[in-house]
């Protein structure tokens, strides 16, 4: 197996990695690395869980640390990261924090929920080299004039997908114009578990000419990894077969995905009364209980997080052992980044999704379209199980939870 070392990386960095016990590279860090090293822009794909965010932070800040401490940083930041949400900017900005730990260059985070002020005086103080935050603050920023892009190098775009949304693009394209994202001498880069016609259209215009598309599979990895299972509710009952399923198969640490936001705080409501420790993650929670939710998750002291699809969207939460799927989305893409959760590093996991009548057919076909094998699962008597063979007609609506 190819080595860090024998991609080039500077063993600093491998040293660091290292110290996490992550000795070789995965496939998508193996093809990307060395176009980035070379200074070649990459558009790339790869399933949740396979290193992304390593992919590009390796080559794009060992490249600034063997060019010295900062000749551009009065010049502002030479990496300026976008991600679509406050969390993903968090986990994004803490690997690069280290990374860079031991080494006089700084990383510093830009996001919506801070007061822009403190973050106006944090770039003053720290001339960061590198800068991590959502479209929209990262714009106001450099708009103002106090986040200065004149030093910039390298450009990417996390999540490339969401940022090119129909409700994200106009604030990417401009921050990306902003950048100089038609500059000969800028990089870029974007990434994403799933990358549709559409967004890959919307994305191209802002790499630059050469760009590199990189697909590196990994549907192995939701298939030999993860175990799905689909279980028949009502939709009034749903939030009920959720707490049974919970007690039923009592799972380690469980994500439970809404696709509808205002749901979410309902939802850790019902779960909290009934005794089940669990903590909610949405758009309406203000930092402070967001960041809270998280920090409780990841540690243990609540085992069910309760989040929108958008909020938790490229979160890295170790040990998850099951997600639970209270509705089925329209498309694969969707239920990949939901499934992408679990069965992560190695380990296994379980997506399961509980729907109604009209939803399971929806699950069907994706079922199909991604080739993986959805199980049928039934709760009865207090436990889970397959549910008994028999002759009559295959309608889930007879099936009772």
């Amino acid at each position: 197996m190819e080595s860090f070392a024998a991609l080039g990386i500077h063993p600093f960095l491998a040293a660091k990695l290292a110290r996490r016990h992550i000795l070789e590279p995965t496939e998508i860090q193996r093809r990307v690395i060395p176009p980035l090293l070379e200074g070649r822009g990459v558009l790339f794909q790869s399933a949740t869980g396979t290193g992304k965010t390593f992919a590009y932070l390796l080559p794009l800040l060992q490249i600034l640390l063997e060019s010295g401490p900062g000749e551009a940083a009065p010049r502002g930041p030479a990496l300026l990261i976008a991600a679509p949400t406050h969390e993903l900017c968090s986990q994004i900005k803490a690997e690069a924090d280290f990374l860079l730990e031991g080494s006089p260059l700084k990383a510093a985070l830009l996001i919506g929920s801070v007061s822009p002020a403190r973050q106006i005086e944090t770039l003053k103080k720290t001339r960061p080299a590198a800068a991590v935050g959502n479209p929209a603050r990262l714009l106001m920023l450099a708009r103002l004039g106090k986040l200065k892009l004149e030093g910039l190098r390298f450009l990417v775009l996390d999540e490339g997908d969401r940022l090119t949304a129909d409700e994200l693009l106009a604030n990417t394209r401009d921050l990306a114009l902003l950048a100089g994202s038609r500059r000969k001498d800028l990089l870029t880069a974007a990434c994403s578990a799933t990358i549709g016609r559409k967004s890959r259209e919307r994305l191209l215009p802002l790499m630059g000419e050469g760009c590199l598309t990189i697909r590196a599979g990994g549907e192995e990895l939701y298939r030999n990894f993860i175990e799905h299972w689909a279980i028949f509710s009502e939709g009034r009952r749903k939030i009920r077969t959720l707490r049974s399923f919970i007690s039923a198969a009592r799972p380690g640490k469980a994500l439970v995905f809404t696709g509808r936001p205002g749901d979410a705080g309902n939802i850790t409501a019902q779960l909290q009364h009934h005794r089940i420790a669990a903590a909610g993650l949405y758009g309406d929670l203000d930092k402070r209980k967001r960041r809270a939710a998280l920090d409780d998750f990841r540690a243990g002291r609540v085992r069910v997080l309760v989040s929108s699809d958008l909020a938790a969207r490229g979160l890295d939460i170790p040990g998850v052992t099951h997600v639970i799927a209270l509705d089925v989305p329209a498309g694969e893409e969707a239920y990949l980044h939901r499934a992408g959760r679990t069965g992560r590093a190695g380990r296994r996991g379980v997506m399961v999704t509980i729907g109604d009548a009209e939803e399971l057919p929806r699950l069907a076909a994706i079922e199909k379209r991604l080739g993986i094998a959805v199980y049928p699962k039934e709760l009865y008597g207090g436990s889970l199980r397959a549910p008994a063979a028999w002759d009559g007609p295959r309608d889930p609506r007879q099936r009772q939870t």
